[in-house]
């Protein structure tokens, strides 16, 4: 079976859908895929539900969804540097279902598992809990969360050999492993693609059989969220003696 496909545009074809649910991995602009995003705006696909940490920023990453309108509902847990998300929130135009982070992590890493839903103490006693079912366990209070399984999960990895086997890269790993595992279709966007038995099974961190399509991304533009620096002390002039010296 050929998983690689020649654009991210002709990954997404037949497949991504109006109205479905997708997982985006990466956290903030660190790890997304930025390919298969854009396909995703230009594919026209619309009433979209998401699922992804939080939401790009304006004009970037999962941001540009947002300009053109495509995404209904967002679920998340961050969403702080988006203005537009914000104003479309805030306007009623958007939806959100707000989810603590780990909480979000566990239910794309239970939807992959096979797992209809769990019961974590976290969110108990706030608005993350109302309309949820509430049991005790040993004296405290949990609240049960569903697993998402999502139709389509979109995901970014550093390489790949031709049949799926993933590599990913420092911090971008994140929530990319849990989103392609749970979705029904999942496509990843890597910088390079291997031949078969070039990775070492030890170096693997997802195995393919969670992968369907392959789109090489050499050069990803990798965009930093937000850049702080600290500003360099003046030069002290060095000591010298009454000589000079």
């Amino acid at each position: 079976m050929n998983k690689i496909y020649p654009s991210a545009a002709v990954a997404l074809a037949g497949v991504v859908q109006d109205g479905q649910l997708l997982a985006v991995g990466g956290f903030g602009l660190c790890g997304i895929p930025e390919a298969l995003i854009d396909a995703l705006r230009d594919s026209g696909a619309k009433q979209l539900t998401v699922i992804s940490n939080n939401a790009g920023v304006d004009g970037f990453g999962l941001g540009r969804l947002l300009q053109t309108r495509q995404i209904k509902k967002m679920i998340s847990s961050y969403v702080g540097e988006n203005k537009e998300f914000e104003r479309q929130y805030l306007a009623g135009e958007l939806e959100l279902e707000f989810t603590p982070q780990g909480t979000l992590a566990e239910k794309l890493r239970a939807g992959g598992a096979g797992i209809p839903a769990f019961f974590t103490r976290t969110g108990v006693g706030t608005v993350v809990a109302e309309g949820k079912e509430l049991r005790e366990f040993d004296g405290h209070t949990f609240v049960m969360e569903r697993a998402l399984v999502p139709d389509v999960s979109l995901v970014k990895a550093w390489k790949a050999d031709t049949s799926g086997n993933l590599v990913f890269r420092l911090t971008a790993r994140n929530f990319n492993p849990a989103a392609a595992m749970a979705g029904k279709i999942t496509i990843v966007e890597v910088e390079e693609i291997l031949p078969l038995g070039a990775l070492q099974p030890d170096a693997i961190h997802l195995p393919g059989i969670y992968i369907d399509r392959i789109v090489l991304n050499a050069t990803p533009e990798k965009r930093i969220e937000k850049r702080t620096t600290t500003e360099r002390p003046a030069k002290v002039p060095a000591l010298t003696d009454k000589a000079g010296a």
